[in-house]
């Protein structure tokens, strides 16, 4: 019997090491290798492959799909966690699961990780079932909860040894390395350690097994900046090497640095999945405008620009228009200098939390 319960979700050790397979089944951890999609047996939905309220998924991903949630949906009583939830999470893929508190981020992690049962819809990982085959998945996931709670008496060591325990490998040499990396004390115990420093044991004990999918719930709090650029270059290695990576956050600047594809969610609803590139494209830029003196201005702007301040010889404008019709349209008027901001990601991000109507 191991010393602490990790094998179960129970509120004292929260879902903090979310490690391995049940205490009853001995056996290793399985190979992961891609299962075909599942066969489809009678007629198929009137609405397509879109269940209503769900956005059209994208025909072009590639890789296989890793992580799949079809309608998923979770009520706590009257109160909605998830409503119609349908996700793709290709393989390989840095993948940023944004919304405010309360928007259900956390009900769906803990649905993947099989800690929660759906009140209806599914969701899958390596092609099986979250909820039936959780043990199985859990071999091959490593898993950061976003309100981190160890016990108070263990060391670094004591955490790797008994993860290692549980995963039936030797964990030591790869944890003292990542201990080095995140300049953590691996000898000083849990009680003494700061929030960062638990932060970092965390971190150390789901990327220790070099997990095929990796699922982490707000990872960056308490780190600093140094840590949290280490932290996305481990996240970029796996990737590279075509784990997956579903990263959690309510803060848009650190999943624009790092992630490829971005998911939103408001109320326990998907707003928004695409590629980051994509929301780019969508997002607004700030031009300012400076007039020659001498020369005559314009009136009003040209509807693709949207005057927010107009003072002296100068224009504060927002493009909503692709920058060469800007350009095209510059070339004509007397501008003494032009400045073009970058893509505004978080006045569009903000849009989605607007409530509908205002």
């Amino acid at each position: 019997m191991l010393p602490f319960s990790i094998l179960t979700p129970s509120r004292l050790v929260n879902e903090t090491l979310a490690l391995g397979w049940r205490e009853a089944d001995p056996r290793p951890p399985l190979p992961y290798h891609a299962p075909p999609p599942p066969p489809h047996h009678g007629p198929a939905p009137a609405w397509g492959k879109n269940p209503p309220g769900s956005l059209p998924l994208d025909d072009s991903i590639a890789p296989m799909s890793t992580i799949i949630t079809e309608s998923l949906t979770l009520r706590y009583g009257q109160r909605v966690g998830v409503e119609r939830l349908t996700l793709r999470v290709p393989e390989g893929t840095l993948f940023g699961f944004l919304g405010p508190n309360g928007s259900g981020k956390s009900t769906t992690i803990r649905v993947l990780l099989g800690f929660l049962r759906p009140s209806a819809g599914s969701a899958r990982i390596f092609g099986r079932d979250c909820w039936r085959d959780s043990h199985n998945i859990k071999a091959e996931v490593g898993y950061l909860p976003g309100d981190l709670r160890l016990y108070p008496w263990m060391t670094g060591h004591q955490a790797l040894r008994i993860v290692g325990r549980v995963r039936h490998r030797d964990l030591m040499g790869a944890g003292r390395d990542l201990a080095e990396r995140f300049r953590l004390d691996l000898t000083v115990k849990v009680r003494k350690m700061s929030r960062g420093m638990r932060q970092k044991l965390g971190l150390i004990l789901a990327l220790v097994h070099e997990p095929k999918v990796l699922i982490l719930d707000e990872p960056t709090a308490s780190l600093d900046p140094i840590m949290q650029e280490r932290l996305c270059e481990c996240l970029r290695a796996l990737a590279s090497r075509g784990h997956t990576i579903f990263f959690s956050s309510h803060t848009l600047s650190e999943v624009e640095q790092l992630c490829d594809r971005v998911a939103i969610l408001r109320d326990g609803r998907l707003v928004a999945d695409e590629p980051l590139a994509a929301l780019r494209q969508r997002a607004r830029r700030e031009v300012n405008i400076r007039w020659k003196r001498g020369s005559p201005m314009p009136e009003a702007p040209p509807v693709f620009l949207d005057l927010l301040e107009r003072y002296d010889r100068q224009w504060r404008c927002v493009l909503t228009a692709p920058v060469p019709e800007l350009v095209e349209w510059v070339g004509r008027q007397p501008i003494e200098d032009m400045t073009i901001g970058q893509p505004d990601l978080e006045q569009l991000f903000r849009s989605y939390y607007r409530e509908e109507g205002e």
